[in-house]
């Protein structure tokens, strides 16, 4: 079925266009690089893998409640509108919400896709360029099975959220080469990685978590990716070329944070927008889910340099300030371990059925023989 077919709102024209802008960079020095991020661009390319194999998708989904997501976490939990609902209509929004989550975690993917590639095209270093081309098989690949799950397993996607749209122009019309990663690699890909990893390790469902935990395996490289080069590039800027930099970065925060709350999938159960709008304000579990949406982001930020005293007062605002002493490198090599965990439990599961499968056959053999 035609994806438009499957939108639960009008998504307007299929393409979406922004004008490129800034130069594409040759280098014709071909022995230089930094070990560190040479020794990152052999991890991309030992790390590549097939969406189609790695992932069990014969798992079943239940679309009403693909995630186990409880009545607390639900945004109308506890109005009068929860109060008249039947399980189904309970369980239909289940499914919109997981649609609505996955869909923005699609359209990001296709959006750092599109922001790897720039990368490549507009970095001048070559080093960067080799790690930007494999994260841009990593985004292709994150793209490909967001898509089959929502496709296959949901059956419903969302437009992009306007914020989010938002954004990617923005972070894809400058033309200075270091705001793909800023606005890519350290906000929209930081506010994604707490996202999968708050549903990763809250969902009792097999399928999305398998999804997220390697997805989540990649994008630890990512943002090591764009910690490196930044910190490196933001140690040559000058004070007024930093504090433009912090003004993008508290923009996009604020943007994110007051903006992707669903408000989308309340009114497509008949709530008009401002009344939606304030439940999304009043409910407990979105004030926390976007608290933790910066446990990412906060402690990149202040390591690649970008931490003057108007950004560090517009996270005191946002009430996540204390985040900047995160590490994060714990919970990137959190993320690697849970990925691998996943695996050997998935292969130690797949020698036990061949091996059971050997024992059966031998003694129907033996029984055939006597």
């Amino acid at each position: 079925m035609p994806t438009h077919e499957l939108y639960a709102a009008d998504s307007g024209d299929p393409h979406w266009q922004i004008p490129a802008s800034g130069a594409a960079r040759f280098t014709w020095e071909y022995d230089d690089g930094r070990d560190r991020l040479l020794a990152l661009y052999q991890k991309g390319k030992d790390k590549q893998w097939d969406g189609r194999k790695r992932i069990d998708w014969s798992l079943e989904v239940d679309p009403e409640d693909p995630l186990g997501t409880p009545d607390e976490a639900m945004t109308l939990y506890g109005t009068p509108y929860w109060a008249k609902m039947t399980d189904r209509d309970k369980g239909e929004l289940r499914k919109h919400y997981t649609a609505w989550q996955f869909s923005q975690f699609l359209h990001g993917e296709q959006g750092a896709m599109v922001c790897a590639a720039r990368i490549v095209e507009s970095v001048p270093d070559l080093d960067a360029k080799f790690y930007s081309a494999t994260q841009t098989m990593d985004e292709a690949r994150h793209a490909e099975v967001y898509s089959r799950f929502l496709h296959e397993k949901i059956g419903m996607l969302y437009p992009v959220n306007d914020s989010l749209r938002s954004l990617l122009g923005d972070t894809l019309r400058d033309a200075r080469w270091d705001m793909p990663y800023l606005g890519m690699q350290v906000l929209i890909e930081g506010l994604a990685l707490a996202a999968f990893g708050l549903i990763r390790d809250t969902t009792d469902k097999p399928l999305p978590k398998q999804i997220l935990s390697y997805v989540m395996q990649d994008e630890a490289r990512h943002v090591a990716f764009g910690r490196m080069a930044l910190r490196d590039h933001y140690r040559q800027l000058s004070d007024a070329e930093l504090r433009e930099r912090e003004e993008f970065v508290i923009d996009g925060c604020y943007l994110m944070r007051d903006r992707l709350s669903g408000v989308e999938v309340l009114e497509n159960f008949g709530i008009p927008k401002a009344e939606a709008e304030e439940y999304s304000e009043h409910s407990e579990f979105l004030h926390l889910f976007r608290k933790l949406l910066f446990s990412r982001i906060v402690p990149c930020v202040k390591d690649i340099g970008l931490w003057g005293e108007r950004l560090q007062r517009a996270y005191v605002d946002m009430g996540v300030f204390d985040m900047g002493d995160t590490s994060l490198d714990q919970l990137m090599t959190q993320d690697e371990a849970l990925a691998e965990q996943l695996d050997a439990e998935r292969f130690a599961a797949e020698e036990r059925e061949r091996l059971t499968e050997i024992e059966t056959t031998i003694e129907e053999a033996r029984g055939d023989l006597g």
